[in-house]
């Protein structure tokens, strides 16, 4: 487009500009590019200028700003001519004009085009450059124009563009931010122009650039920010990098900015410029010679200290890849002189950065440094040349950085390192060099100091590795002890910088503020608080407006004697003062000031029955508190930020101002604001008092609705507890009465009122009859927190005693002195706050604990730190749901470095410490959705401990971690291939655990149900609604069982509806769960207390007792069963589902609290008859209930697998009732079609089997398990007579988790066969087995069984089955299967059973491939026989009878399994090298038939084939004979399986022969 067509852009911009506007626009333009002293103006305040006259209501403002536009667009053409400074300077404005929307339409598409067409130009041009910096600066708006990003992307050097443009271009493609915020530094030469005459400037003016140009985020060592002391000025832009530093890409500002300007470096012109970058740009080590002789005819002599410069700053400082090739180059120069610049070049830079500000997050600093000592080490050390002491002492240079910090270490120990590094390559230097040995000395001297940083002592390590010397063998001195030679140090590291606090912390009082009365001592470090000058009811606080009226402007200064116009600046200057500070002070002081308020009204008025009384003196003390809270926190902030306020504001409208006035406006600003401050004060002071007296009145609600309450029933309320502790313990004096006050104690609260701080007193007597203030104390009597606090200390003092002498000093024994210490504190004060502060130390002590040196030391300090908890934890003291929170919350806000350690909070969790739904969400948010690589690892670890691994953490199920589970499920789903490591194994895991119960849909029935069970467990109610819930449930039983009800109740119920409405109840989600959580509670207390009743009373008739109990819980069932039929429209299933699935889950919260806080007292009852009875109202024969039945069941099964009988074994016998319920079983096996409930029941009976195995391991049973073993049994037989096909479906799951000795009931489960088989009799003379037409389908086998195999195991099985290599597969085999070596538990079952069912799947898929049937001569010489054979051989005793099992295993009704099993065993007795293989095949079977049927078919079948064929010779083994017994069993055995007459022939005939 033609300059000329700007009228079609702008229409307002084609008028004509009278001569001012143009003037003073173009004013505007010359102070971005002046220089001080001439008045400057950076780009951010002509942007925020530009922004407020493009929307001004004055005409002329309007006019600039058109104008500016017009004459910024004109002048694009010519740019190219700007030198690099200005240049960049325009581009930064340029951006910000699209960055900020000042342009729209066409206007913005003309300069969008033109930063477009600047980018197309050559890589590395002048107007190239000025597009990189305008899109920098735009880049945050790029995800608003797709179109334009792709027209970026195709630009032919787009992936020359900086790295974290090319990310905001290429998610700007797709309308979206980046998902990290990249913050490059672009390095320009217009930037570089630019910080070098901002580092010029700064030096003499020390004062700080106003708004320094974004892209250019400058960490300069300026060491005055007299601006930034409390509040940054809005006029100036202070800029953050959008993300933490570490993140950033290597930003070598700090070099740029210090760049020593004395010497002026001769620059070379700017095509030799590029030329120099284009050399180093394509240097390899093929073309070095030819780069060389390059550099040689570009460069002239007097150019090559800023070659040296460049190749040092812009080159080695970032790339530490290419630091061999660089010294390559030197190498092939062969320039002394370059050499020793380029050596000058890395030290200046090195100094820079040793003395530049250590920010705890100057993570690219660091890595400079790291990359130039790794840079002189080469140069220096590799080339055999030393670090000379005047250059460098490095060993100074390490004791100073001991003495001043860990942030020091933290840049000098890598630096360090990395210059040493070389020394391996110097056949001068390296170790034993006294020199380098010197220095490592003092490194491993650091090395055992107990807080070095972790990755400290890992960067020493990795040097010692790299030198080959062992960390050990050195020889570390006392340097860092000697306190003379620390003394006498040459500085070479910049003094440490105190942090500058930020407002909203308490500032340090001092001595500067410009008082006008003289102080009367000098040693008085705070100036005294003047008098109040105004009422409190003086100042309006509800808009800023309020302070106008009382600004004091005294007409006596100077500046405004000469300057009348500027008094318009000094309501602004306070305004905005008061507006930056106070939302912080407000919320501080309340928060401090409320806590004590709260505590100690709330004992005051303990025994008092009026609300209204104890409201108003709430109210006074409240006023009081934050009033005075709020004065000493804001009076220095205001002081000094109103001051500045003033001064930026005179300076904007003095623009030249001469010294003279200058120091003017300083006087004026600094008497202004000592005048106005106490205004502004009061005025943050009633804000902050204004709103404390709503936030009172909702913490104290309860106590307020506790009084009414008490008064509508006709009672005076006053708390037991207090009472009885003042009766007994106070004396007389200061005793609490109940009712009104003494009228001696009210003058406390009286002067509260009267004297609020700041303000003048008031006289107004409206004062509330108060009581004398005491000091804090809880509500419960004090020798009981006294005592435990006594308790926990003694114990304390055993384990301190217990301690070994030689442990004395070691941290984790001075850790535990200390936290008995913090005991006593807590003892003495016996307050929350102390004991608050003692909670913290316990938590911090576990989580920092991760290993001493010591392991009983530490066993012991967990302990310790336990108990403590424990005692805090205790009833009598703060009782758990306090400890809980404040647990939690410790866990939540701890420091990273501790945040994560596994073991810690494992424990915590295992002893019931964590609010766990507090700690899951916590925990799925920390993960970032996988961005916090730590967080998911830890993640990670903890669901391996608490759901995979169970370990004794029984109360935890996956509810309970719901959401980091499913967290963990969405990274693993979205990572595509790279989760982190072992992620996908674990979710597999997790998954086949709950597969069968589990929807993991977000707000689907599964996610109400552990909501559900999270809700259960929160006990802060609104004020009231206990109440409620109560009157309601009264209500609803007596409507329940009158004769009015209406069939199935439901007159009953929409009259009841109405009544909850009414109440309330149903307006939110969270009230009704709230309702249902209530009612449920109170329902099971109605139980408990009469089955209490009848302990007391053992003659009540029990049947009475329960019809009691039941009388309430039947109610309630049909209650929640109508809910959940009439919720939603008739035809909606899925909110009647999901509040299915809530009241579940709440009745499952309740349960496994009350089973966790009652233990051994628990009862099953209330539960037992909740769930039943649901259970039947839901599948009663209607068509509203059949639609959602198979919905309703799976809500059933993960409710009964939740409370499976592992987390919850007090519930064991209900539960088993419950799953074995007729309704229940036919509808999960029979009713459901397709079979879909199945699984879900399967995954019941294996947690039934799971709870079971430990116990039946060992074969003695207890009453209580024997009873529970007795159900099982039955359970099973109704199983094998009404649905065998499920147990032949599922058997092998079954088998895989019963113990091998539970012989019976494996054979109940093993004996199923299909209904509509016919078995042909085992008996039968001369059976021919493989003539059954059965023998060849195979069984169907519902269990992913493969699953357990590590899948390098399975892939070298699969391998070896197929080629018979890895050759290597049979002799491992019997390492893989084995996991320890504790006899019992040895081997991997589950790895065994699966091993043998696949191999013999494969095996009969083989056979039946090469069109033969499995038989005792083809299952032969295959490598599937190979390995059952090396098992066999190979295995030691307890090994082989787990193999022997696993095929007795497969022994069932007629298929192709048992026949191929069949033939395996018979054809490993025959081929056994050792009688002891034939003896223990012998026991496997024996012992599966001499127990009560039934038996196996399968295993009827082979052992007979075994004892009848001669082939066998079974009867001449000597095992059979070895004593009369054994041989009289073999004889009743054969004799049961074959008939007497064939037995005697059989034993007799293999005898005979």
């Amino acid at each position: 487009m033609k300059p000329s067509d700007l009228s079609q852009v702008w229409p307002e911009a084609n008028q004509h500009f009278s001569k001012e506007i143009d003037d003073e626009a173009n004013s505007y333009f010359q102070r971005i590019y002046n220089h001080p002293p001439h008045p400057t103006m950076s780009v951010d305040e002509v942007l925020e200028m530009l922004q407020r006259f493009k929307d001004s209501n004055i005409k002329r403002e309007r006019e600039v700003f058109n104008c500016m536009l017009r004459n910024l667009f004109e002048e694009y053409r010519f740019f190219p001519q700007y030198p690099d400074k200005e240049l960049h300077i325009t581009a930064c404005l340029f951006g910000g004009i699209i960055e900020k929307g000042l342009v729209t339409y066409m206007a913005l598409g003309l300069a969008l085009r033109y930063v477009l067409e600047a980018l197309r130009k050559p890589f590395t041009s002048k107007m190239y450059y000025f597009g990189i910096a305008a899109l920098d600066r735009f880049k945050n708006r790029l995800k608003d124009y797709p179109q334009y990003c792709q027209h970026l992307a195709s630009i032919s050097h787009f992936i020359q563009f900086p790295h974290h443009l090319q990310e905001y271009i290429e998610y700007g493609q797709q309308s979206r931010d980046p998902p990290v915020k990249m913050q490059g530094s672009i390095t320009t030469p217009g930037s570089i122009a630019l910080a070098q005459a901002q580092a010029q400037a700064q030096a003499p003016a020390k004062t700080p650039l106003a708004g320094q140009v974004s892209t250019i985020v400058t960490t300069a060592t300026t060491t005055t920010t007299v601006a930034k002391t409390a509040i940054t000025p809005v006029g100036r832009v202070s800029f953050k990098k959008d993300v933490p530093p570490s993140i950033n890409t290597t930003n070598i500002d700090t070099l740029l900015v210090a760049t020593d300007q004395t010497e002026r470096i001769v620059e070379p012109p700017e095509n030799v410029q590029e030329k120099i970058a284009f050399i180093f740009n394509n240097l390899s080590q093929s073309n070095m010679t030819q780069k060389v002789e390059e550099l040689k005819e570009t460069v002239k002599e007097e150019f090559m200290p800023w070659v040296s410069q460049y190749l040092v700053m812009k080159r080695v400082s970032i790339e530490p890849n290419f630091h061999s090739l660089y010294s390559n180059f030197l190498d092939t120069l062969k320039n002394p002189e370059f050499n020793k610049m380029v050596l000058n070049e890395t030290y200046r830079n090195i100094k820079v950065l040793l003395t530049s500000d250590k920010a705890a997050a100057n993570f690219s600093d660091r890595s400079l440094l790291k990359n130039l000592g790794h840079w002189l080490g080469m140069i220096t050390l590799a080339k055999n040349k030393p670090i000379l002491h005047t250059d460098l002492d490095v060993k100074s240079l390490l004791l100073e950085a001991y003495v001043k910090g860990q942030q020091e270490l933290l840049y000098v120990v890598p630096f360090v390192a990395k210059v040493l590094e070389s020394s391996v390559r110097s056949v001068v230097f390296r170790p034993p060099n006294p020199w380098t040995m010197a220095i490592m000395n003092v490194l491993a001297e650091l090395h055992q100091e107990h807080d070095l940083k972790l990755n400290l002592k890992f960067e020493i390590e990795v040097l010692c590795k790299n030198l080959a010397l062992d960390i050990n063998e050195l020889k570390p001195g006392n340097l860092l002890k000697d306190k003379d030679r620390l003394k006498n140090l040459d500085e070479q590291l910049s003094a440490p910088k105190k942090d500058v606090k930020q407002p909203e912390e308490l500032p340090p009082i001092s001595t500067t503020t410009a008082s006008t009365t003289p102080a009367t001592s000098t040693t008085c470090t705070a100036t005294v608080p003047p008098q109040p000058q105004y009422s409190y009811h003086d100042i309006n606080v509800y808009s800023l407006g309020g302070l106008a009226p009382h600004i004091t402007l005294n007409p006596t200064i100077p500046l405004f004697q000469t300057h009348p116009q500027l008094k318009q600046c000094v309501r602004q200057a306070i305004e905005r003062a008061v507006q930056e500070l106070v939302h912080p002070v407000v919320d501080r002081s309340i928060k401090i000031a409320m806590t004590t308020c709260e505590q100690i009204v709330r004992k005051d008025f303990a025994l008092d029955s009026e609300e209204s009384r104890m409201r108003v003196a709430a109210h006074h003390m409240m006023r009081n508190l934050t009033a005075g809270m709020a004065m000493i926190t804001c009076r220095e902030p205001l002081l000094m930020s109103i001051a500045t306020n003033l001064k930026n504001s005179f300076a904007t409208a003095l623009r030249a101002a001469s010294p003279q006035q200058r120091e003017m406006m300083e006087q004026a600003a600094a008497q202004l604001a000592q005048d106005n401050c106490e205004l502004a004060c009061c005025f943050i002071q009633k804000t902050a008092v204004e709103k404390a007296g709503p936030e009172m009145d909702k913490r104290l609600a309860t106590e307020f609705e506790l009084r009414k309450h008490a008064r509508q029933e006709g009672r005076r309320y006053c708390d037991p507890v207090v009472l009885t502790y003042q009766a007994e313990r106070m004396p007389e004096q200061i005793r609490l009465k109940v009712g009104g006050v003494d009228p001696k104690q009210l003058a406390v609260y009286e002067e509260f009122a009267r004297n609020v701080p700041g303000f003048l007193p008031t006289n107004d007597s409206t004062q509330p009859t108060g009581i004398l203030a005491q000091p804090m104390k809880q509500a419960w009597a004090t020798d009981d927190v006294a005592q435990i606090y006594d308790k926990c200390m003694t114990e304390l003092e055993q384990h301190l005693q217990s301690i070994p002498h030689t442990l004395a000093m070691n941290p984790q024994t001075q850790a535990l002195r200390s936290l008995l210490e913090a005991v006593v504190v807590a003892r003495n004060s016996r307050d929350a706050i102390a004991a608050l502060g003692l909670l913290q130390k316990a938590v911090e002590g576990l989580l920092d604990a991760t290993s001493g040196a010591d392991a009983d030391l530490l066993l012991r300090y967990r302990e310790c730190h336990l108990l403590v908890l424990k005692a805090l934890q205790d009833g009598r003291a703060y009782g758990s749901p306090w400890c809980n929170k404040q647990i939690t919350r410790c866990l939540i806000e701890c420091r990273d470095e501790y945040k994560y350690n596994v073991e810690a909070v494992e424990l915590l969790i295992r002893n019931h410490l964590v609010n766990m739904q507090q700690y899951d969400l916590h925990l799925a948010q920390s993960m970032e959705n996988g961005l916090n690589y730590m967080a998911v690892a830890f993640a990670m670890q903890l669901v391996k401990i608490l759901l995979v691994d169970e370990r004794t953490v029984a109360h935890i199920t996956e509810a309970d971690l719901f959401h980091t589970i499913e967290t963990l499920m969405r990274i693993n789903a979205h990572s595509r291939g790279n989760a982190p490591e072992g992620l996908p194994q674990l979710m597999e895991v997790v998954r086949s655990n709950y597969e069968a119960m589990i929807d993991r849909a977000h707000g689907g029935p599964n996610f109400m149900m552990h909501s559900g069970i999270s809700q259960a467990s929160e006990y802060d109610d609104p004020p009231g609604l206990r109440e409620k819930a109560e009157y309601l449930l009264r209500e609803w039983v007596n409507l329940y069982h009158s004769a009015a009800a209406g069939r199935d109740s439901t007159k009953a119920f929409s009259a009841f509806v109405g009544q909850m409405h009414q109440q309330g109840i149903l307006k939110t989600d969270d009230l009704i769960t709230r309702f249902f959580r209530l009612c449920t509670e109170m329902c099971v207390e109605i139980s408990y207390r009469a089955q209490a009743e009848q302990q007391h009373n053992p003659a009540a008739n029990p049947t009475m007792i329960r019809a009691k109990c039941y009388h309430n819980l039947d109610a309630f069932v049909r209650l929640i069963a109508l809910l959940v039929k009439h919720s939603g429209e008739a035809t909606n299933t899925v909110t009647k589902i999901n509040l299915l699935n809530k009241v579940l889950g709440i009745v499952v919260g309740v349960l496994l609290q009350d089973h966790d806080v009652r233990q051994s007292e628990f009862q099953q009852l209330p539960y037992h008859r909740i769930f039943i009875m649901l259970l039947l109202e839901l599948n009663a024969p209607e068509h509203v209930l059949e639609t959602i039945n198979f919905q309703t069941l799976t809500a059933f099964c993960n409710t009964f697998h939740i409370l499976r009988p592992t987390k919850a074994p007090g519930f064991v016998y209900a539960w088993l009732e419950l799953i074995s319920h007729r309704i229940f079983i036919a509808r999960m096996l029979a009713h459901t079609p397709q079979q879909k409930g199945w699984p879900m029941y399967a995954q019941l009976l294996i947690d039934l089997f799971k709870y079971l195995a430990p116990f039946l391991r060992n074969v003695e049973l207890a009453k209580p398990m024997q009873i529970l073993y007795k159900g099982t049994l039955r359970v099973l037989l109704v199983l094998l007579h009404d649905f065998p096909e499920f147990l032949c479906d599922y058997h092998y799951g079954f088998c895989d988790v019963i113990p091998p000795n539970c012989i019976q009931l494996r054979n109940l489960i093993l004996s199923a066969f299909p209904r509509n088989m016919r078995l042909p009799d085992p008996f039968t003379p001369n059976l021919k087995v493989d003539m059954l037409s059965e023998i060849n389908i195979a069984p169907r086998i519902l269990t992913n069984f493969t699953g357990v195999m590590p899948p390098q195991f399975k892939k070298d099985l699969d391998s070896y089955l197929k080629t018979r290599s890895p050759v290597t597969f049979l002799s491992d085999l019997r390492s893989n299967l084995q996991v320890s070596n504790e006899p019992g538990n040895r081997y991997n079952i589950q790895l065994i059973n699966a091993l043998v069912l696949y191999v013999g799947t494969q095996a009969i898929a083989h056979i039946h491939n090469k069109g033969s049937t499995p038989s005792m001569s083809t299952i032969t010489h295959s490598a599937h026989m190979d390995i059952f054979q090396n098992l066999a051989v190979d295995l030691d005793t307890e090994g082989r009878y787990l193999f022997l099992n696993a095929i007795a295993n497969q022994l069932r009704y007629p298929n192709s399994h048992t026949h191929y099993f069949s033939c395996t065993m018979l054809y490993l007795f025959a081929e056994a090298n050792t009688e002891a293989i034939q003896e223990q095949i012998t026991r496997v079977l024996l012992e599966r038939l001499i127990v009560n049927r039934p038996h196996p078919w399968g295993l009827l079948i082979t052992f007979i084939e075994l004892i009848k064929n001669p082939a066998f010779k079974f009867w001449n083994h000597e095992f059979v004979h070895c004593a009369p017994e054994i041989e009289k069993l073999f004889q009743s055995v054969a004799q049961c399986c074959m008939g007497q007459k064939q037995a005697q022939q059989v034993m007799e005939g293999t005898g005979a022969s």
